[in-house]
C-alpha cells in the first residue's frame, strides 16, 4: 500500500443529509461543494460519497438504475464535475459507493432480463425455477425481512434479491455482465476519481446450487449470507476487477465485507494476491446484538468490544477503523454517553479508534458529536429495514412500545438524519422541508456552536486527525493492548522504532483506577493529547481516569 493510502483519512459523506442548496429538503452535490472548507479543515485527506447515481431511492439510493448517470436530486454530472475538480485542488481524493451486488429493478438491464429467457440481459441476474408446488427455490430470507426470492411471471422464474425486492442481484457468473461493470467503473475512474467504497462485496460470488439455509434470530427465513458471503469464485472475481480495472490507476479499493472472519478479510488485502487495499468488516458492530439480531435492547460491554478489535487488529495486516457509518446508529449514544458526558465520551471513542493501525473513517456529524433521535412513533421513520423490522418484532409477540425501542435504539435512520449546521430554521440544512426528521437538539448541537468553542469535539477531532497525519508511529506502529482485564478502560500501544504511543480511554461514567505497567512508565512518556482540558501530564503508574476521560501519551 503506498503512502498516501496509508496516511488516508476519510470523510463519510451521506450526501442526501448533508446540505441542500436548491431547498426541495434533500442534500445535493452544490451542498458538499458548499462545505469543503469546512471537510478539508476538520483535518481528512480523502472523501467517500454514499451513491449519487439515478436510483428510485427504495434503499437510499442503494439501488442504481443508472450507473453512468448522477440522480437528478442530487445535481447534474456538471456539478459532479466541478466537486471533483474542486476537490482535486483542495488536496482531498473522492471516492465513489461501488454498488455491484445487486442494482435496482428499474435497470435496464433488469428490465430486458425479466421479459425472457433468452435475450442479452437474460442471465445478468440470478434466476431459479420453482419448486414443484410453484414456491420459492429456497426458504433464504432477505436481510430486510421476507423471502429474498421474487417471482416474475414472464419467465416463470424467481430472481434472488438478498437485499429488498427492487434490488436484484447481479449474475458473477455472466461474463458480459462482469465486463459491463467494468466499463462502468472505468467511466468514473477516466473522470478523476480517486477510487471505490465496494458495497456488500463479499456477496457476489453465489453457490451454484442454492439449499435450504439455517434459521437464526428466531426468523422466519434462512440467513441472507447462507451460501453467500465469501463464496466459491469471489476472490477470482476480485483478482479480475484489479486486473483489468483497478491496477491500471493509481487509486484506493474499499470492500463493504460482512460476515467474513479476519483469517478470509486478509485473503482480500493481501498485496501479493492483488485484490482490496482493505474491507469493512462488521464483527465489532455485533457486540449488542439480542435475540433478534442487530435490533435489541442489549448494551455492549467493553470486554466484547475489546476483544473484537484486538483480533482484528493481530490478525489483519490494516484495518478500516470506525464506530459509526450511515449504517449504524449514532457511535456516542451507543457506546459513550450522549447526555451527560457527551463531549467527554465522543472525544474519547474518536481517539481510542483514530489512533489504531489502519485507516479512520470519520462519518459526517460524529465530529459535532450528534446523537440518536428520539422518533416519537414509527411513522417517522424512513429506512425500509426499520418498517419491515418493526413489524416482525409485533408478530414475534412484543408490544407497539418495545418494538418502537428496539428500533429507535439500533436503526440507520439516527445517522441519516440532516447534518446540523448551525440553531436556524432545519439546523441550516435546509430552508424547505427536509426529507427526514431533525433531530431535536439541533439547536444546541451544530457546527456553529462547535466552531466557536475551543474545547469542542470538532476541535478535538482536528487535533486527534493532525497526530495521526505527523506521527509515523499512529501510521505504522505495532498494535499491542496494554490491559486485557480491565472492566473500565481500553488501553493499547503503538509501536516504531524507539517511539512508543500508549492510548488510554476509560468507558466509565465514575471515577475509575488504572494501573499502569512499569516498562511503559520508565519510558519517560508525556501527554501529548487528552480530553480534559487538565489532565495529568507525565505518565505514572496509576492514573485515575474521570468520566470516559482519555489521554494519549508519548515518549521523547
Amino acid at each position: 500500500m503506498n503512502n498516501w493510502k496509508k496516511k488516508g483519512i476519510v470523510y463519510e459523506v451521506y450526501p442526501q443529509s448533508f446540505k441542500d442548496t436548491n431547498n426541495d429538503g434533500i442534500g445535493d452535490i452544490n451542498g458538499v461543494i458548499e462545505k469543503l472548507d469546512y471537510i478539508k479543515n476538520l483535518g481528512v485527506n480523502i472523501i467517500w460519497l454514499t451513491p449519487i447515481f439515478k436510483s428510485p431511492m427504495v434503499d437510499n439510493g442503494y439501488d442504481i438504475a443508472d450507473y453512468e448517470a448522477i440522480n437528478p436530486v442530487y445535481g447534474t454530472m456538471e456539478d459532479f464535475d466541478k466537486l471533483l475538480k474542486l476537490c482535486h485542488e483542495k488536496g482531498l481524493k473522492l471516492v465513489m459507493d461501488l454498488v455491484v451486488n445487486h442494482n435496482s429493478d428499474q435497470s435496464k438491464w433488469f428490465q430486458e432480463s425479466k421479459k425472457s429467457r433468452d435475450n442479452k440481459y437474460s442471465n445478468y441476474y440470478i434466476w431459479e425455477d420453482p419448486k414443484a408446488d410453484g414456491s420459492a427455490p429456497t426458504n433464504l430470507g432477505s436481510t430486510f425481512g421476507g423471502s429474498a426470492w421474487e417471482y416474475v411471471p414472464e419467465r416463470d422464474q424467481y430472481y434472488l434479491h438478498l437485499f429488498a425486492k427492487e434490488q436484484p442481484d447481479l449474475n458473477w457468473r455472466c461474463e458480459a455482465m462482469r465486463q459491463d461493470i467494468y466499463k462502468t467503473m472505468r467511466f468514473w475512474l477516466n473522470k478523476g476519481v480517486d477510487g471505490f467504497r465496494m458495497d456488500s462485496i463479499s456477496f457476489i460470488s453465489k453457490p451454484e446450487k442454492f439449499e435450504d439455509a439455517p434459521l437464526e434470530d428466531n426468523k422466519e427465513y434462512g440467513s441472507y449470507y447462507y451460501g453467500s458471503s465469501n463464496g466459491p469464485k469471489l476472490h477470482e472475481y476480485l483478482h479480475e476487477m484489479n486486473r483489468e480495472v483497478m491496477s491500471k490507476y493509481d487509486v484506493i479499493t474499499i470492500g463493504e465485507t460482512p460476515h467474513t472472519t479476519a483469517a478470509q478479510a486478509e485473503k482480500y488485502i493481501a498485496q501479493e494476491r492483488q485484490e482490496l487495499d482493505m474491507v469493512f468488516q462488521f464483527e465489532h458492530m455485533h457486540v449488542d446484538y439480542g435475540e433478534y439480531g442487530r435490533y435489541s435492547d442489549v448494551t455492549f460491554k467493553l470486554s466484547d468490544l475489546r476483544d473484537s478489535i484486538i483480533r482484528w487488529q493481530k490478525d489483519l495486516s490494516w484495518n478500516s477503523n470506525y464506530l459509526g457509518n450511515h449504517d449504524q446508529p449514532r457511535l456516542v449514544s451507543r457506546f459513550g454517553n450522549d447526555e451527560k458526558y457527551r463531549k467527554e465520551s465522543a472525544k474519547m471513542l474518536a481517539m481510542i479508534t483514530v489512533l489504531q493501525k489502519g485507516t479512520p473513517f470519520v462519518f459526517q456529524g460524529d465530529e459535532i458529536g450528534m446523537t440518536n433521535v428520539d422518533f416519537k412513533n414509527i411513522d417517522e421513520f424512513k429506512d425500509l429495514e426499520a418498517h419491515n423490522t418493526y413489524e416482525f418484532l409485533k408478530n414475534k409477540g412484543l408490544s407497539d412500545e418495545k418494538a418502537l425501542e428496539m428500533i429507535k435504539r439500533k436503526s440507520r435512520d439516527n445517522s441519516r438524519t440532516p447534518m446540523q449546521w448551525n440553531d436556524s430554521k432545519n439546523g441550516g440544512f435546509s430552508e424547505g422541508n427536509p426529507w427526514i426528521k431533525l433531530n431535536d437538539n439541533y439547536d444546541s448541537i451544530n457546527v456553529r456552536e462547535s466552531l466557536d468553542d475551543k474545547d469542542s469535539i470538532y476541535h478535538f477531532y482536528q487535533k486527534l486527525l493532525q497526530l495521526r497525519t505527523n506521527s509515523d508511529v499512529a501510521t505504522d506502529g505495532d498494535f499491542k493492548i496494554v490491559s486485557l482485564s480491565d472492566s473500565d478502560v481500553f488501553a493499547y500501544t503503538r509501536k516504531l522504532n524507539n517511539k512508543t504511543m500508549l492510548v488510554v480511554g476509560s468507558f466509565s461514567d465514575k471515577k475509575v483506577k488504572f494501573e499502569v505497567p512499569e516498562s511503559l512508565v520508565s519510558m519517560g512518556s508525556s501527554k501529548v493529547l487528552s480530553n480534559y482540558r487538565d489532565s495529568i501530564r507525565e505518565l505514572s503508574n496509576i492514573l485515575y481516569l474521570r468520566p470516559y476521560e482519555g489521554i494519549v501519551f508519548m515518549n521523547d
